[in-house]
């Protein structure tokens, strides 16, 4: 701790981020620990982020994550969105082929970016805010890769015809991005995806990972 900073917030912060790290909720007497502060000033933190929304108490007495952190969540959307859209642009012009940002939402996979090239006589379409399951699709199997732990630069995942006939997709997730999963991706027209896409959409993935850090 600085002089600049203070100590409830980050106290408070550090409680929101122990909560999401558990899907059992914590007691007063877990975060106490955790925290190495007493339980009566955990009893305030909750208090307080409980009057946000932030936080909620089951029957129990254990505190969870709460709903007022959707409302947080989506302003995060548009800011991801803007920040990937330079590379997903340059992919998509490069391979003429629709190009797309996908985050994890729950147990599926949401198109929050989608461009496609300008120059091509016929693409993909694929529209932002299309859903699936995390285990079809290339954008959803490449996150459940990065789960895996796979290394830098790999986890790079092909696949034909499980989301739309005819589609091949080719996507990458994004690593090392602290509280973010997602990946990177092309859809194209073509039953197999050529080799220099692979390689393209992974160093795309790189970018939009670097400029979300």
């Amino acid at each position: 701790m600085t002089a600049e900073t203070s100590q409830t917030l980050d106290r408070g912060l550090r409680v929101l981020k122990l909560l999401a790290d558990t899907d059992h909720g914590l007691t007063v007497t877990e975060l106490s620990n955790k925290l190495g502060v007493n339980r009566t000033v955990v009893y305030r933190l909750l208090a307080t982020l409980e009057q946000h929304a932030l936080v909620r108490r089951d029957i129990g007495g254990r505190a969870r994550v709460g709903l007022g952190v959707l409302r947080l969540g989506r302003q995060v959307h548009p800011l991801v969105r803007e920040a990937a859209l330079p590379a997903l642009r340059s992919l998509a012009e490069d391979l003429g082929a629709t190009a797309h940002l996908t985050l994890v939402d729950g147990t599926e996979a949401l198109a929050v970016a989608v461009v496609e090239p300008t120059w091509t006589d016929y693409h993909v379409a694929y529209r932002a805010g299309f859903r699936h399951p995390l285990d079809r699709g290339a954008a959803g199997r490449a996150v459940l890769a990065a789960r895996q732990g796979c290394p830098e630069g790999e986890g790079l995942v092909l696949t034909h015809g499980e989301l739309e006939a005819g589609a091949s997709g080719a996507a990458a997730p994004l690593l090392g991005v602290s509280g973010i999963e997602g990946s990177v991706g092309v859809v194209l027209l073509a039953d197999v995806v050529p080799e220099r896409v692979g390689a393209r959409v992974v160093e795309a993935a790189k970018e939009v990972a670097e400029a979300l850090r």
